[in-house]
C-alpha cells in the first residue's frame, strides 16, 4: 500500500489543456441557466435538488430512495418496514448536511474546504444522523464488524476491488498534502473546475474514512463547485449525472487509481493517462446535466408543460396525489402568472385566472394545499412550488417515474 505521499501523483492532469477549454465551456454555459427564470423560481428549483441530490448520491451507493419517499420522510412519515426507514433516513441526512454545508460556505471565516476539518466536518455530519446499521461496516474479505466513528479517519487498512488505499497510520500527511495542493484559492480560472474534477478522484483514492468516503467526495465536490464559484451551481446535479453513468463513473475513477504504465505516462507515480480521462469524464458529465438543465428552463417550454400537466390531471397520465380533486384549466393561468412574475399578491393570481372571486379563492387554496403554489404565510404573497407529484412532469427525467 503507498505510504509516501508522492504516491499520490501526478495531483494535476499534465500535457491535458483541452480540459480547460471544456472546463470554461461548463463555467459559462452553468452562468446562463440563471437568466432563464425570475429568481424566486430558480431559489425553489435548488430546493428540490437537494431532494434530487440526495436521491442520486445515495443511488450510486445501491441505495435506492425514491424522492416521494424522501419526500416523506421529510415531513416525519416513515415507513413501517426496518430498511426502507433506515433509507429514508440516509437521504434525510445527506439533504441536512448538505444544507450545513452552505451554511458553512457563507461564513466570514469560511474554511478550506479541501481541508481535513472541513472533510471530517461532512462526514461526522453526515454519520452521526445515520441509523445504528449504517455505522457498522463489514469487511467482505474477513467477516470483520467495525463502528464507524462520524468524522474519524479510519484507523485500520481496507481495499477497495483492487485498490489499497495509503496506510492509516500515513492518513494525517495525505491529507494535509490534499488540503494544501487542493485549496480552491490556490487555482484560477477554468483550472479551477479541473482542480475539483482531480480532487474528487484524489480524495477517493486516498479513502481517508472507513466508509462514507463516496458521500463525503460528492459532498465535498458540491462545495468546490460552489467556493470557485461556478455561477448556475445547483440548478443542476453533478450527482445526476455520474448516477447515470454510475458503470462509465467507476470505471473512469479505477483507470485513474492505475500506477504510471511508461515514460509517456506524465511524471508521477500514478497514472497520467488515467487521471485526464477521469478529469475529461467529469467534465463532460457536468456539461451535460448543464446542457439538460439549460433546456428545461427554456420558459416558453416550461409553461407548455405545465398547461399540459393541469390538462391531464385526473387522467390515467396524471393521476391525482391521495386527496386531491382534479385541477380546474384556469389553473394553468395561475400558475404561469406566478412563473412570469416570481412572485404575485393573491389577488393577481386569482384575477389572472379568470374566475370570480370566490371560486378562484377556491382554487387558489388547492393550489397552495398540492405545494404547486407556495406562500410563506396564509395571506402572503404565493411562488411557484415544485412538488414531487408534479416535479416530474415539469422536468422529464429529473428522476426516474414511480411505480404504482
Amino acid at each position: 500500500m503507498p505510504d509516501a505521499i508522492s504516491q499520490m501523483t501526478p495531483l494535476f492532469p499534465e500535457r491535458a489543456d483541452d480540459l480547460q477549454d471544456l472546463a470554461l465551456e461548463v463555467i459559462q454555459l452553468s452562468a446562463s441557466l440563471g437568466t432563464r427564470l425570475h429568481p424566486i423560481t430558480l431559489h425553489t428549483l435548488r430546493e428540490l435538488l437537494r431532494i434530487i441530490n440526495s436521491y442520486y448520491s445515495n443511488l450510486i451507493e445501491g441505495h435506492n430512495t425514491h424522492p416521494h419517499d424522501i419526500v416523506r420522510a421529510m415531513q416525519q412519515q416513515y415507513d413501517t418496514e426496518p430498511a426502507k426507514r433506515n433509507l429514508q433516513l440516509e437521504s434525510v441526512a445527506h439533504i441536512a448536511v448538505q444544507r450545513q454545508m452552505e451554511a458553512w460556505l457563507q461564513e466570514e471565516a469560511a474554511p478550506n474546504i479541501a481541508g481535513q476539518e472541513f472533510l471530517c466536518s461532512l462526514h461526522r455530519e453526515f454519520f452521526k444522523l445515520l441509523p445504528e446499521e449504517f455505522q457498522i461496516m463489514t469487511n467482505p474479505d474477513t467477516g470483520r464488524e467495525s463502528r464507524v466513528i462520524p468524522g474519524e479517519l479510519r484507523t485500520q487498512p481496507v481495499k477497495v476491488g483492487q485498490h489499497e488505499p495509503p496506510g492509516h497510520d500515513s492518513l494525517n500527511a495525505f491529507m494535509v498534502r490534499f488540503g494544501e495542493s487542493y485549496a480552491p484559492q490556490k487555482h484560477h480560472g477554468a483550472a479551477k473546475l479541473v482542480a475539483a474534477a482531480a480532487a474528487h478522484h484524489r480524495l477517493m483514492w486516498i479513502h481517508p474514512f472507513l466508509d462514507g468516503n463516496g458521500r463525503v467526495a460528492r459532498l465535498f465536490t458540491e462545495a468546490y463547485l460552489h467556493r470557485i464559484p461556478v455561477h448556475g451551481f445547483g440548478l443542476w446535479s453533478v450527482s445526476r449525472g455520474l448516477a447515470r453513468r454510475n458503470i462509465d463513473y467507476k470505471s473512469a475513477l479505477t483507470w485513474a487509481d492505475a500506477p504510471r504504465r511508461n515514460d509517456l505516462d506524465g511524471r508521477g507515480n500514478l497514472s497520467n493517462e488515467g487521471l485526464v480521462k477521469f478529469c475529461r469524464f467529469f467534465l463532460e458529465v457536468c456539461r451535460d446535466q448543464v446542457d439538460y438543465m439549460g433546456t428545461l428552463l427554456q420558459l416558453d417550454g416550461l409553461v407548455e408543460r405545465v398547461r399540459s400537466y393541469v390538462q391531464l390531471r385526473g387522467t390515467a397520465i396524471i393521476p391525482n396525489p391521495p386527496g386531491s380533486d382534479d385541477l380546474r384549466p384556469e389553473s394553468a393561468r395561475m400558475l404561469q402568472e406566478v412563473l412570469l412574475r416570481g412572485e404575485a399578491p393573491r389577488g393577481a393570481v386569482i384575477e389572472a385566472s379568470g374566475l370570480k372571486e370566490r371560486t378562484g379563492r377556491n382554487l387558489l387554496a388547492q393550489l397552495v394545499a398540492e405545494g404547486l403554489l407556495v406562500s410563506d404565510t396564509p395571506k402572503g404573497e404565493v411562488r411557484i412550488g415544485f412538488p414531487i407529484h408534479a416535479a416530474g412532469w415539469f422536468f422529464p427525467e429529473l428522476y426516474p417515474v414511480l411505480s404504482r
